[in-house]
């Protein structure tokens, strides 16, 4: 899969140039200025937004995630991130267990994997029958449309990463004590598994890139760029506006009124830094 706007060089895709640090830092904190008034649009206005990630084992959907929402209100960006059913919601209907987190007014959720995973991860590694597959691909359109009509902003994001730098980050957490926790016995039957991924892939975005609700495929190789991408990409696709709000001014403190410090031991912790 090629991003149309990767230039061409001798035959082969070639990808821009490296983003900077600095350059990075002076656009995401320009977007996060957005992020903000998204937030305020979103309160004031009742809006519901619900957007999905999905993509390979190390595709950089966490990172993503992360950097839309370090700078704005977990009680209005709600990131949900389900473990594995458990054996009651297993006998339940299949997206049973993803309808109750859909947003309310006044809320933007994120789903870090979503309803997908059964077009995905559990075709992959067996989890379901391939007529239940067909079931979900069949009835996921009409599911969005449903959702879409009730006045939720669906936005559906495939982060796209090559084979040799989804080897090279998997191999980055295997020595790593703050990214160790990510490396399950799951991503790693998974690994093996790069066609089977590919064909689930093309088959979900035959039966479920819509008019109604596309998929946006974003290449993911460099992390800084798909980061500022797709807060670009979601920015355009909402039309907030600016709210009005309140000039802020602190208030004169009180006055001390014969208040005398405690003398209490406090327990203070060791200063190593």
């Amino acid at each position: 899969m090629t991003d149309p706007k990767t230039s061409v060089e001798d035959g082969k895709p070639q990808a821009p140039g490296k983003l900077s640090t600095k350059k990075y830092n002076e656009e995401l904190a320009r977007l996060h200025v957005e992020l903000v008034k998204l937030q305020e649009w979103v309160v004031h206005t009742g809006a519901k937004v619900c957007i999905l990630f999905e993509g390979r084992d190390g595709a950089g959907k966490g990172g993503t995630i992360k950097a839309i929402t370090e700078r704005v209100s977990p009680r209005v960006f709600r990131v949900i991130a389900l473990p594995a059913p458990t054996e009651r919601e297993k006998t339940q209907m299949y997206i049973q267990r993803y309808l109750p987190h859909l947003p309310a007014a006044g809320e933007v959720v994120i789903f870090d994997r979503s309803w997908y995973n059964r077009a995905g991860v559990e075709r992959v590694m067996g989890f379901c029958t391939k007529a239940e597959v067909r079931t979900f691909l069949k009835g996921a359109p009409m599911l969005e449309r449903v959702i879409i009509d009730s006045g939720v902003i669906l936005l559906k994001y495939w982060l796209e990463v090559s084979e040799e730098e989804q080897t090279r980050r998997l191999e980055s957490r295997i020595n790593d004590g703050r990214k160790v926790w990510k490396l399950s016995k799951m991503d790693l039957d998974s690994y093996s598994r790069w066609y089977d991924y590919s064909r689930a892939r093309d088959d979900m975005f035959a039966a479920t890139d819509t008019e109604v609700a596309p998929w946006f495929v974003a290449q993911s190789n460099e992390k800084k760029r798909v980061r500022l991408n797709i807060i670009s990409h979601l920015l355009a696709a909402i039309p907030y506006k600016r709210v009005p709000r309140a000039k802020v001014k602190l208030p004169k403190r009180q006055k001390a009124g014969g208040y005398r410090d405690s003398g209490h031991a406090f327990r203070f912790i060791p200063a190593k830094f």
